[in-house]
């Protein structure tokens, strides 16, 4: 009898716990080209390519949208940047970056990404994917502290965002699109999610139904000394 109560008990803390996912990314920013976050992996775009060094991130619909320096009507170098970086541009706006959209997939989850964003404007936007689930979506006018005005020299629309997941979230894909010219950013950073071990999981697992069956054998001795 125990022993089916137990059971009983595993399957629906297991079903409590995947009931009720965190669901939360929070927008944080910091001065600087880069991230304020030490333990976090960079893509800088220096060598004129969206290739990660470390090996975790694959970037998918680049066109002409790793360029340098600035450009009247097209792309504006984030303040005080001087190397490459990626603008994304509408389609059909006959421009650099004209690919609308580039998808940003890690192959491992991650719980923190970040740019430098330069000239943000309020038709900039950022998806936040886990799977096939749309977590967020955030623009340029989401992004605490800043003016979403499109100032190529601005600190308030030159800045590092921050996209932080709450405790025990995690994503596996970013989209980085614009419904004007342009979405300017650098220096990508994210950081790869610690993933619990099965055996830790079932460890959790198991002292939260040894605690419900304490509870429930406590119920019956009860009864039994009321009887």
């Amino acid at each position: 009898m125990l022993q089916k109560i137990s059971l009983a008990l595993l399957g629906m803390t297991a079903v409590v716990m995947s009931a009720n996912p965190a669901s939360a990314v929070t927008l944080q920013v910091n001065s600087g080209p880069f991230s304020s976050y030490a333990d976090a992996k960079t893509v800088t775009f220096d060598d004129g390519t969206a290739n990660d060094p470390n090996g975790f991130v694959t970037y998918s619909n680049i066109t002409s949208n790793i360029v340098q320096g600035s450009v009247s009507g097209q792309y504006a170098s984030p303040y005080g940047d001087n190397t490459k970086f990626l603008t994304i541009a509408p389609v059909g706006s006959n421009v650099a970056g004209d690919s609308g959209l580039v998808n940003i997939n890690f192959k491992q989850a991650v719980n923190y990404f970040g740019f430098y964003a330069g000239s943000l404007d309020d038709y900039n936007f950022v998806d936040i994917y886990k799977g096939n689930q749309l977590l967020k979506t955030f623009s340029g006018a989401d992004v605490p502290t800043a003016k979403a005005n499109g100032s190529w020299t601005s600190s308030e629309a030159n800045m590092f965002v921050n996209l932080v997941a709450d405790t025990g979230e995690t994503f596996d894909r970013v989209v980085m699109r614009s419904n004007g010219v342009a979405f300017e950013t650098d220096n990508h950073a994210y950081r790869l999610a610690s993933v619990p071990e099965p055996s830790a999981m079932l460890g959790v697992l198991a002292i939260g139904a040894c605690g419900m069956m304490s509870v429930f054998k406590r119920s019956q001795q009860k009864a039994t000394v009321k009887a």
